[in-house]
């Protein structure tokens, strides 16, 4: 392959934005908060003192935040399975051959395309316990008026649906293009030797969409641990007694209203290298999980 430049001060220089751009807002940012993940820091960073371990200790022994790492898990767990399992069953059901399927599709995919506050600012109303239009009908229908963002566990159920709405039709994109381009020949063979509706779904297109399942599932798990902090800011506050206090609020909450940065930063450590251990897992298990060319 020819060079492009003869010289390479000249690619040097057209790459120095964006070096500069990295180096200065990602790589050294990063480095600092490793740093500061050892320290405690006082009001506005008036003051470090060297604490070593101590804030990653604090993270995994404190009951605030054993707490905190359970709602992590269980807004993960619940939002990526609803998210992936309806987004396949959408998709599966976009695929036929129905009329008006493009805008079924359009309808699907829209809720995606909304910023993060606005999907929270529409479950905030949706599940008002005063003004809520999902109490409205049920109180017609059944006579009752949960206080759904008073009660702990209603409250962690309500972020996830709004996450899973808000992203729901990332799924349906991904498995949607999955699906239209399976083999059609191994279906029509399992139609043709009898095999139900649900026996060609369970045995050949589910084991076959496990590349696209397992990419998304790595997303997913990573976007859950990023995305949710505009549904809890602007639905819960992380309340009601923290029990939708998950480690990216945590972490806004530490920071910049507590003031405790070096615990902030241990957590933002935390979350990275969970990130660094999905995304070498992606990388070490996506060649395996393979079963057509």
């Amino acid at each position: 392959m020819q060079p492009v430049f003869k010289r390479h001060g000249t690619a040097f220089l057209l790459l120095l934005p964006t070096l500069f751009i990295l180096t200065f807002f990602l790589y050294l940012p990063t480095i600092q908060t490793f740093i500061m993940s050892f320290y405690q820091v006082g009001f506005l960073g008036l003051s470090k003192l060297y604490v070593g371990l101590e804030n990653y200790q604090i993270i995994f022994t404190e009951p605030e935040y054993r707490d905190i790492m359970a709602n992590t898990l269980t807004f993960v767990l619940g939002s990526v399975t609803l998210s992936m399992g309806l987004g396949l069953a959408f998709a599966v059901l976009a695929n036929e051959k129905i009329t008006g399927a493009r805008y079924y599709r359009l309808l699907l995919i829209w809720p995606y395309a909304l910023p993060p506050a606005v999907a929270g600012v529409i479950f905030l109303f949706l599940f008002s316990a005063q003004v809520g239009i999902i109490n409205y009908f049920l109180g017609q229908l059944f006579g009752i008026t949960p206080d759904w963002l008073a009660d702990p566990e209603l409250a962690m159920t309500v972020v996830i649906l709004a996450s899973v709405w808000k992203n729901v039709g990332y799924n349906v994109v991904f498995y949607l293009a999955a699906l239209q381009n399976l083999p059609g020949d191994v279906l029509e063979a399992a139609t043709i030797d009898g095999a139900t509706g649900w026996q060609r779904f369970w045995r050949i297109t589910f084991p076959l969409l496990s590349p696209m399942t397992f990419f998304l599932l790595i997303m997913n798990t990573i976007a859950a641990f990023f995305d949710v902090f505009a549904f809890i800011d602007l639905i819960t506050k992380g309340g009601p007694n923290s029990s939708t206090t998950v480690f990216i609020y945590a972490i806004y909450r530490d920071g910049f209203e507590y003031f405790k940065s070096g615990l902030a930063s241990a957590q933002s450590v935390f979350l990275f290298l969970l990130v660094v251990v999905l995304t070498v897992l992606k990388f070490r298990l996506q060649k395996k999980v393979h079963y057509a060319n």
